[in-house]
């Protein structure tokens, strides 16, 4: 899942970065509000993490400014305050959930699920393709009942294949979806990974389109 972390503090969004990559979160990092209110591809996002103290345009504009502009891609503020009126004010422009520093990762992951489950409890919890399946709160896939061994790769690009299936994906689609903005994006190593998870899911699920990009196959058998 990927994740837009708004923090100006550079020591703070690199540990706390670190920490979100190790539990399985590709992560982008916008150090000011302008920068943020201009992001682009903001709804392909799984949750969006905003610092309120921000220099210049404050995270509360932020917040405003994304919902005026439509996004509804769920929220978790990030205050040293914390306190109720502030947590009312940001609630009524359009926070999903708080979390005051300093930030324990294990409560803020704990958290960003919560927030991922609540999206998806509107929908199925699980993605299903032929007899694949896939579930991105507890990180588990399964063919016809089996369970499979991904790399955090592996499993970000089943997720991303089994969210478009049928639909050709270009190596382009890809690495936007894998890697944050401005990490090096190796296109090589990319089909290294499509091949890694044909031999683990076996069988001709993900297809070659020349020239084009890759499509999983609906029946995925």
């Amino acid at each position: 899942m990927r994740v837009l972390l708004v923090e100006d503090d550079d020591e703070l969004a690199r540990r706390l970065s670190a920490r979100l990559r190790a539990a399985g979160f590709a992560v982008d990092v916008a150090g000011d509000g302008e920068t943020a209110m201009g992001w682009p591809d903001l709804d392909d996002h799984a949750l969006l993490l905003l610092d309120l103290g921000l220099p210049g345009l404050d995270g509360m504009s932020v917040l405003r400014g994304w919902r005026a502009a439509g996004v509804r891609t769920p929220v978790i503020v990030l205050t040293a305050r914390g306190s109720w009126q502030e947590k009312v004010e940001g609630l009524n422009a359009g926070a999903d959930d708080f979390v005051v520093k300093p930030v324990h990762s294990e409560e803020l992951i704990a958290r960003m699920h919560a927030q991922v489950r609540r999206v998806q409890d509107k929908g199925a919890m699980a993605l299903v393709v032929g007899d694949l399946t896939l579930d991105p709160v507890a990180r588990t896939a399964q063919r016809a009942g089996t369970a499979l061994a991904l790399s955090k790769q592996e499993f970000r690009l089943l997720e991303t294949f089994m969210r478009r299936p049928g639909h050709i994906l270009s190596q382009g689609d890809l690495l936007e979806r894998l890697y944050p903005l401005g990490e090096t994006r190796d296109w090589n190593a990319l089909e290294v990974q499509v091949s890694r998870l044909r031999r683990k899911l076996g069988g001709p699920a993900i297809s070659t389109v020349r020239g084009l990009g890759y499509r999983l196959e609906r029946t995925a058998s």
